[in-house]
């Protein structure tokens, strides 16, 4: 079941303006992010769901994506930094990263079995859009995901060949080695 859902995730832009989802569903999938791997254990995940519409607008534009603007709602993934920070140096930077990545791709994943259409966006403006939603400066915002039905069926993904991505032993190496049998 799970391999159904991860092949039929898509980032769909075109939402429904008649097909409402029902926020119950969402919060669901941000229960969700909570199973995600955290390093020591350290949930370092803030999010913020917006349903109003001058709220969404204003974000929209902060992403330069129209798009954004058309969801029924936001979801805002924040990450915390201090906890992981002070655990870990230098390298909380980097846990910090994969932990969200982690969490959102549960949530992305609980909106598909929902049937509901998502984008992870990735481009916007910090600053303003922390003003819009009075998020502290010393917060960062990871994405914001447009959650809505979509209007159309989406496209088949493309795939990459598995060949193109898989090594063997070292980087470069595309074929398993096989072992001399000893005699």
């Amino acid at each position: 079941m799970i391999d159904k859902i991860i092949k039929s995730r898509r980032s769909i832009k075109k939402y429904s303006k008649t097909k409402k989802p029902n926020w119950r569903e969402i919060i669901e999938g941000i229960d969700l992010m909570r199973y995600a791997p955290m390093s020591g254990n350290n949930f370092s995940l803030k999010v913020i769901l917006v349903h109003e519409k001058d709220k969404i607008q204003q974000i929209a534009e902060q992403c330069e994506q129209s798009f954004v603007g058309n969801a029924e709602y936001l979801v805002v993934v924040c990450s915390t930094r201090k906890r992981t920070m002070n655990a870990f140096d230098e390298r909380g930077e980097r846990y910090l990263k994969q932990q969200a990545g982690a969490a959102i791709q549960n949530f992305l994943l609980k909106m598909t079995e929902e049937g509901l259409a998502t984008c992870w966006v990735g481009h916007f403006y910090d600053d303003e859009i922390k003003n819009i939603l009075g998020i502290p400066k010393d917060i960062d915002i990871e994405t914001i995901i447009p959650v809505a039905y979509a209007a159309e069926k989406p496209k088949e993904k493309r795939k990459i060949d598995l060949d193109n991505i898989l090594y063997f032993e070292k980087y470069g190496e595309n074929q398993m080695i096989k072992k001399k049998k000893i005699s």
